[in-house]
């Protein structure tokens, strides 16, 4: 049996400068937010098909086969499905500006509820009162902008607000994962049409 060792961690520098290199025309943190949506929504294209079921039509040559584009997508995979819910958006590191970090975090909920739709997900199944509050809130932080005044109030907040959209995710997911009536999942379900 071949054991595929996956690298645990990838950086939001890491995934921008692949996008730069491959000329995407989105940002890091839209790009992970689109791919985690659609997963999340149960799309299933697969580790090589995703690009083109996420409408991405990049200008630069190597987009196939790129190890970080690849690598993404297992990585996106794996922290969805993990016992420890280990998932967390792909933002800038701690270190970065608290606006740069923030407007990551709307750029990567725009790219999430995007990636949702484009699964088609929530066009086949009714979501619970929870699971569309959370999408509510998710396009509230989406439209948003941050104002930043430079506390330690802002640093808290942005805290709070992004384990709100970790948590959300991860109960979006498993909801969306559930098979709907007849044990049919939302993914197989569009194949059924």
């Amino acid at each position: 049996m071949r054991s595929h060792s996956m690298p645990e961690h990838l950086t939001h520098d890491e995934l921008g400068e692949t996008i730069t290199r491959l000329r995407i025309g989105v940002g890091a943190s839209d790009l992970h937010g689109s791919l985690t949506g659609y997963l999340c929504a149960g799309g299933d294209a697969g580790a090589s098909a995703w690009p083109e079921a996420l409408e991405l039509d990049p200008n630069g040559d190597g987009w196939n086969g790129n190890p970080i584009v690849g690598r993404l997508y297992h990585l996106c995979r794996q922290q969805l499905e993990d016992d420890e819910f280990a998932f967390e958006p792909l933002l800038p590191a701690d270190e970065r500006p608290l606006s740069e970090r923030g407007d990551a975090l709307v750029e990567w909920c725009r790219g999430f509820l995007g990636g949702i739709g484009l699964a088609g997900a929530t066009a086949t199944r009714s979501l619970s009162d929870n699971a569309s509050e959370i999408l509510r809130d998710l396009g509230t932080i989406a439209a948003s902008r941050f104002d930043y005044d430079g506390s330690e109030g802002d640093e808290a907040a942005l805290i709070e607000v992004l384990e709100f959209v970790r948590v959300g995710v991860l109960l979006l997911h498993a909801e969306l994962r559930e098979p709907l009536r007849g044990g049919v999942t939302a993914a197989s379900s569009r194949r059924l049409h």
